[in-house]
């Protein structure tokens, strides 16, 4: 049977900014301190009058605030949160019962997806109130919720029943982590957000958007979830987060640093890239030297994706301390986009799927160019200065058919419409995933390698000799 082409575009959208419930505190604070740029706007509207030298500056200052009033406000906001309020109390971790982890040896990726509705879903989609309506799907209008509970379970190991989000914000307290990528590391984002943000105290929480970075802060641990919109890694004419459906795509595959000084002294740095470079065979490359984009040549997908591997690599290792820094990269996160696949030749694309396909006595055949996932390991392992972990989600979610946004979805920052509805194999999102679902299963791998990591090992239990019995095929 022939191969169907590549899928055409990324429905990829733009966020926007959302902030949790206000904080309150009957703890006043000290005068002059709530609204230090109104104050500032006032003094210097007065001093105005009185000379024009002031007047030129007073401009320049509130075309400042007008430029960076968000990063402004939230600098105050920050210092108001550290005299108001103090640090979260430090988690007796020493007094919990052991956690069992996976060890690193277990191969996580082979396994089966095994219905739970009493563990997951780790959190409620109306709950989080960060989530964006790109991956909303109940208050979309979707009619089933079976793809939430599901949990899932390694061939030869087990994950941790749960998601402790102290255990992880004490892993994290005073650190950065960075997703770096497309928007299924931004799907991914929310997740881990959604499933530590009930442990924080409201007020104590928000989320800052500032061109390609968008910045969780988690107060009163000192820390920080981020995301970085870097869709090839390296630089290219798709690199603004909200301006970025382009019908020719090029990039710049020997040209890093307008992202990477971005990533900087961060603690846990988490990659992919994937879906932006399967739109065409061939990928158009600007030339070195070159003053515009428009000056580039097509060279073969490989190629290109070799030559992005290796300027990355050499920039970390150039700039990342590994005492510091860990540096994990997630594979492919697979399209349902071929239903005939899965034994549904009268589907369309991913719509109307609401259960995971079962038969895992052979790998589900999604047509993913496995060139550019073999690629990634052979750097990865091959990187002994700053070690890569390579979180392999593949095989897991090419079963997971069921759990896309599809027609339950946002499209140019609108809900689809009952006319796009009715027209799945154009505006379905086959692509991204709804939330809770199969990220937040990606981050509980994340946090096992993490907490692995992390310097409470004394307080982990070796996993059970025999894993979780699998129920029968």
């Amino acid at each position: 049977m022939p191969k169907p082409p590549p899928p055409t575009s990324d429905p990829s959208l733009p966020t926007t900014t959302t902030t949790s419930t206000p904080k309150s505190s009957s703890r006043p604070a000290p005068a002059g301190l709530l609204d230090p740029l109104a104050a500032s706007g006032r003094s210097l509207l007065a001093s105005a009058r009185r000379s024009p030298v002031t007047t030129l500056a007073g401009a320049f200052f509130l075309l400042a605030l007008v430029m960076y009033g968000e990063d402004a406000r939230t600098i105050a906001e920050l210092s108001i949160d550290d005299y108001l309020y103090p640090d979260a109390d430090l988690y007796n971790v020493s007094g919990l019962p052991p956690l069992a982890l996976p060890p690193p040896t277990c191969d996580l990726s082979s396994g089966r997806w095994v219905f739970d509705n009493a563990s997951v879903p780790a959190y409620r989609e109306k709950d989080c109130t960060f989530l964006t309506k790109q991956v909303t799907c109940l208050a979309n209008g979707r009619p089933d919720d079976m793809w939430q509970y599901w949990r899932w379970q390694p061939s030869d190991c087990s994950l941790p029943t749960r998601f402790d989000a102290r255990r992880f914000m004490e892993a994290m307290r005073g650190k950065r982590l960075m997703f770096v990528g497309d928007s299924l590391n931004r799907n991914q984002w929310e997740s881990l957000v959604c499933l530590v943000q009930p442990i924080l105290s409201k007020g104590r929480k928000k989320i800052v958007k500032r061109g390609s970075l968008n910045t969780f802060y988690a107060k009163e641990y000192r820390a920080t979830l981020e995301f970085y919109w870097a869709p090839f890694l390296v630089e290219s004419n798709s690199d603004n987060p909200n301006f970025h459906s382009i019908k020719e795509r090029i990039i710049s595959p020997e040209r890093i640093e307008a992202h990477a000084r971005n990533w900087k002294d961060v603690d846990y740095l988490i990659f992919n890239t994937y879906i932006w470079w399967m739109n065409t065979a061939d990928i158009k490359v600007r030339r070195p030297n070159s003053r515009y984009w428009s000056e580039n040549d097509e060279v073969p997908r490989i190629e290109a994706y070799g030559r992005v591997f290796k300027t990355w690599s050499d920039w970390l290792n150039n700039n990342i301390d590994p005492a510091r820094t860990s540096v994990f990269f997630m594979t492919i996160s697979p399209i349902h986009i071929s239903p005939q696949n899965w034994g549904n030749p009268g589907g369309i694309r991913c719509v109307k799927e609401t259960l995971p396909y079962q038969n895992y006595s052979q790998p589900l055949d999604l047509y993913h160019d496995m060139r550019l996932y073999d690629l990634v390991i052979k750097v990865a392992s091959s990187m002994e200065k700053v070690p890569v972990s390579v979180i392999n989600i593949t095989k897991m979610s090419d079963y997971r058919k069921d759990a896309h946004a599809s027609v339950y979805t946002i499209r140019q920052g609108k809900l689809l419409t009952p006319k796009q509805k009715a027209d799945p194999e154009k505006f379905a999102d086959c692509i991204h995933w709804c939330l809770p679902g199969v990220p937040d299963v990606w981050n509980q791998i994340l946090y096992t390698r993490i907490l692995s990591k992390s310097p409470w090992r004394s307080n982990f239990s070796p996993p059970p000799s025999q894993s979780t019995p699998l129920p029968p095929q």
